[in-house]
């Protein structure tokens, strides 16, 4: 097995039945390296954005990691405002999911209403992690995510000829 390199390129993948998504090929190999070679894929909310971020098991290290480094750099800066337990939960709030052989996983609703999840997912590397994005919301984002709703509106219109 190939060591993980992290999450890059760009996908789009329109919702299935029964309320399954499709995780895509170039992702799915990613997070199963990333998970020690199981297919479990881990979502999230994340923290600023409308928009959900799913990464492997091997994040949960790093997750950690930043733990401690917020925690010291609060004692450091004397910043009585953090609190451990808070920022534990939205680190580690995340889902495992499994997934098929196909990269098919159902979505629990929770994650479906934060991530405001529609008809479909656009998927965008961000290196340590990826960006799921429902199309919708990612248009309404501002020009500094010019190049994903470019490649976003791109797939999707390849979809719809593809399936037609």
């Amino acid at each position: 097995m190939s060591a993980f390199g992290g999450y890059s390129g760009q996908a789009f993948s329109p919702a299935g039945d029964k309320g399954r998504f499709v995780l895509p090929p170039a992702f799915r190999k990613a997070v199963k390296e990333s998970s020690g070679g199981n297919r479990i894929l881990c979502l999230a909310a994340h923290d600023r954005f409308d928009c959900l971020i799913g990464f492997g098991l091997s994040r949960t290290e790093k997750l950690h990691e930043q733990l401690e480094r917020e925690e010291e750099r609060a004692i450091r800066l004397q910043d009585a405002g953090f609190d451990r337990d808070v920022r534990a939960q939205q680190l580690f709030g995340f889902e495992q999911l499994p997934y098929d052989d196909s990269g098919r996983f159902v979505m629990p609703e929770h994650l479906r209403d934060l991530g405001k999840v529609g008809d479909g997912l656009y998927f965008q590397g961000a290196g340590d992690f990826f960006f799921v994005w429902n199309p919708d919301e990612l248009a309404q984002m501002d020009a500094a995510w010019k190049g994903a709703q470019v490649a976003c509106a791109k797939l999707i219109a390849a979809a719809k000829k593809g399936a037609a």
